[in-house]
């Protein structure tokens, strides 16, 4: 598991589709911008607590992840974070995804309502190819 899931994390830290820090996670997720809250396995009450405030209200999924606060920071390259925000919705499916292929009585029903909507949103988002309007001629 963790040589597919911690690299696929580095992976998202990269291409800055993830906010780690509870001040980050907080803003990516008042602004809109988070798709899946994931949480340390040796997280404090007080940020467990927090992420679910988040969480709450937002129609966004929290998982709390099977790596320790510093598994999950040696992972991102950053240091003190137990909750993160995934902002890319292909990530996320990713990685709830991979996540359901080791524990699927954990988190296959997640990973099942991340696939239906990144489903909808990849069918929403088809690229237009007929030219519409009059074309211009410079005759």
């Amino acid at each position: 598991m963790r040589e597919k899931i911690l690299p696929l994390l580095g992976l998202m830290r990269r291409a800055n589709a993830i906010a780690v820090g509870e001040v980050n996670t907080g803003g990516a997720a008042k602004a809109g911008k988070a798709k899946l809250l994931l949480l340390a396995s040796d997280a404090s009450e007080n940020a467990r607590r927090r992420a679910e405030g988040f969480a709450a209200g937002r129609d966004l999924p929290l998982s709390t992840l099977p790596f320790t606060k510093e598994e999950f920071a040696s992972a991102v390259g950053l240091s003190g974070g137990s909750m993160a925000a995934v902002t890319d919705l292909g990530f996320a499916n990713a990685l709830l995804k991979a996540l359901a292929e080791e524990e699927p009585e954990r988190y296959g029903a997640e990973a099942e309502k991340m696939a239906e909507r990144y489903a909808r949103f990849r069918a929403g988002t088809q690229v237009r190819t007929k030219r519409i309007g009059k074309r211009r001629t410079d005759a």
